[in-house]
């Protein structure tokens, strides 16, 4: 009895640890790598340009099957309620100077057949086939640039995040630091050694604090859901970052002077792209060459004036066959140079698609210097601002100190206070500053997929 007490009681307790457990599960430590890998999988414009390059491979198939035989199987039955006449000169049956009208057919028509085709020679399905397949390329190279895209963008929205907890930390410090100095004015004025204003001001200043606090906590649930969104991740789910995601910057990475643009995506895109306006010029082309094609048909057929077309042994149908086997051979000749026109139109095309790559190559080129710029530059900014926060820090401590003794005015405190949190909020703005730059330049190098690494 007593073990079966003791094994009741227990339960509750197993309950207890199933929830918590499901509890710790539903929270995940998310790491940048994890993030990144997590999006790649489940992002929905990832997902929408694998479906695209699916569908390219059922397009190249459809383009195929017009080089394959063709077979096509047909069967019908006709009543002809009025049987058609025609009309015979009496000479026909040794009736001069009579017109007779004959029936020309029969009441019911049967039939059943079959027709193959099969091109042999047909320069514009041939080269429709090679577009297919340069088109799959195409597939594929869109689905790459999705994924690098919204890599780029998660990585952005994860340092978002990061930042702004950084800036709840400095606010929560500067909460806690206010509260002890109102303590001290609260103390000071129940014993008849502060003012009045310095205690409504420091109350005032607590809750401008306060009020920011709010501020940037909605500011974080927000960008915590729009990481969510950009990963493909329900913004139900409870996602935990790690603090050391967001390391102390010392020094500058090895920035190249140049950048190899062949790693690039886009202008790979644009390659392939003038590759299919090459293709489809070849297609237009193509019309001038004739066409050779191998067809023929088989057809059954049964006809009688009454409904016994199927009926075995004894019926009035009669039956008949016939098949036919030939070449079509096909020339043009002139079409009021319509095929010329659409030759010249896919010429202007090739000539946009050049002026598109050497864009692309100018555009690459000016994103890379950009990038450099902007790293260096947030680099000065994250040298400078660290000593601007030890700076603040020192005379904040040192204010603070001189207004413990007496020696500074509450003004004076307030003012430090302010200037530190500015100082600290410039840190790590310039810290997410020097990320978005750095994330930029692995860009424009294309090697944004070694963040999943």
């Amino acid at each position: 009895m007593n073990t079966i007490i003791k094994q009741v009681r227990l339960i509750p307790l197993l309950l207890l640890g199933l929830l918590l457990s499901n509890a710790a599960s539903a929270q995940q430590t998310l790491s940048l790598k994890d993030a990144l890998n997590y999006a790649v999988q489940n992002a929905v414009s990832v997902r929408k340009a694998n479906l695209d390059v699916e569908g390219g491979k059922f397009k190249t198939q459809e383009i195929r099957a017009q080089a394959l035989p063709q077979l096509t199987g047909s069967a019908s039955l006709t009543d002809n309620v009025i049987v058609q006449s025609i009309v015979l000169p009496g000479e026909f049956l040794n009736r001069p100077g009579e017109v007779i009208v004959a029936k020309a057919g029969t009441k019911y028509n049967a039939g059943a057949g079959l027709q193959f085709n099969q091109q042999l020679f047909n320069q514009t399905v041939f080269t429709g086939l090679k577009a297919a397949k340069t088109s799959e390329s195409y597939y594929k190279l869109n689905a790459q640039l999705s994924e690098e895209q919204i890599i780029e963008q998660v990585a952005n929205n994860y340092y978002s995040v990061l930042v702004n907890r950084q800036q709840m930390n400095v606010i929560d410090t500067n909460i806690k630091n206010v509260k002890v100095v109102e303590k001290i004015i609260s103390d000071q004025y129940k014993n008849g050694l502060a003012k009045k204003i310095d205690v409504d001001r420091i109350k005032v200043n607590l809750t401008n604090l306060q009020t920011q606090r709010a501020q940037i906590l909605n500011g974080i649930t927000q960008l915590e859901n729009q990481l969510k969104y950009s990963m493909g991740m329900p913004v139900e789910t409870v996602v935990i970052l790690p603090q050391t995601e967001l390391a102390e910057i010392k020094s500058l990475p090895e920035i190249a002077e140049s950048i190899d643009m062949s790693n690039r995506t886009e202008l790979k895109i644009a390659n392939v792209q003038k590759e299919l306006y090459t293709l489809d010029r070849k297609a237009k082309v193509s019309e001038y060459y004739p066409t050779l094609a191998l067809n023929s048909n088989y057809n059954y057929n049964g006809v009688s004036n009454k409904f016994d077309l199927f009926k075995g042994k004894g019926g009035t149908a009669n039956w008949y066959d016939m098949a036919a086997i030939g070449i079509t051979l096909r020339v043009p000749i002139f079409d009021g140079f319509a095929t010329r026109s659409r030759v010249r139109q896919a010429d202007v095309n090739l000539k946009k698609a050049d002026e598109d790559i050497r864009q692309m190559k100018n555009s690459l080129n000016v994103e890379y210097e950009n990038a450099k710029i902007k790293l260096k530059d947030n680099m000065s900014t994250i040298n400078a601002q660290r000593q601007n926060v030890i700076l603040a820090q020192e005379i904040y401590q040192s204010t603070q100190n001189n207004y413990n003794n007496g020696l500074a005015a509450l003004t004076d405190l307030l003012d430090t206070e302010n200037a530190l949190t500015q100082a600290q909020n410039s840190y790590n703005q310039a810290l997410l500053n020097y990320k978005i730059a750095e994330i930029q330049l692995i860009k424009s190098n294309g090697n944004i997929k070694s963040l999943l690494q």
